[in-house]
């Protein structure tokens, strides 16, 4: 049961809303937002202007620029092509993993390009590492599509996988190229296994 004070709350608040109902409705149309004159919007050719130029057959289709996003990636411990990785993605791309601790706690990181390039080149150069899809699912609607993308993690080409999950890619095509806009993803664990669509080709 309300209190008094809760009925005078909504009351007073049922009064406030009518009225400004009433005065919307008496008002002219609002204008439509303006968007403020800082706000950074891109071309096609705006964005390839700030990344290095790609090898056109990794932008030149969706299943091209997948590929390329784990083959860039792998290899032996030691350096990675940094200007190819580049080349593929947005300059404001983005990568986030979440994922649980030792606690159970769920955890979020979340990188720019260059943090990313930071953090994983510094354990690639000392550790062999091999990525590849196992499954994508993707879904387009205009000019952007989703990626469900299960993964496999190694240490050497056909080994048996360290660590399998999920990518989720976002990516674009601007009537030119395709690029990838971010990249999410979560490991999979005895409480989070990998759906039976995502687990095998």
């Amino acid at each position: 049961m309300r209190s008094k004070s809760q009925v005078i709350g909504w009351s007073v608040a049922c009064a406030v809303l009518a009225c400004g109902l009433a005065v919307a409705q008496k008002a002219e149309p609002a204008p439509p937002p303006q968007l403020p004159p800082s706000l950074p919007m891109f071309s096609a050719s705006d964005l390839a202007a700030k990344v290095p130029a790609p090898k056109l057959e990794d932008v030149k289709s969706l299943d091209a620029i997948m590929h390329a996003a784990y083959d860039v990636i792998s290899g032996p411990a030691g350096p990675r092509d940094w200007s190819r990785f580049r080349s593929i993605f947005l300059p404001q791309a983005r990568f986030t993993q979440v994922g649980k601790g030792p606690d159970g706690a769920t955890f979020v990181i979340s990188w720019n390009v260059d943090e990313f390039i930071r953090d994983a080149g510094s354990v690639f150069a000392k550790e062999a590492f091999y990525e590849n899809a196992i499954v994508n699912l993707p879904q387009s609607y205009g000019n952007m599509t989703q990626v469900l993308s299960s993964y496999e993690s190694h240490r050497s080409p056909g080994d048996k996988p360290f660590d399998r999950g999920v990518n989720s890619f976002q990516v674009l095509n601007d009537g030119k190229r395709w690029w990838v806009v971010s990249i999410f993803w979560d490991s999979e664990r005895p409480d989070n296994p990998l759906p039976a669509n995502l687990a095998k080709k």
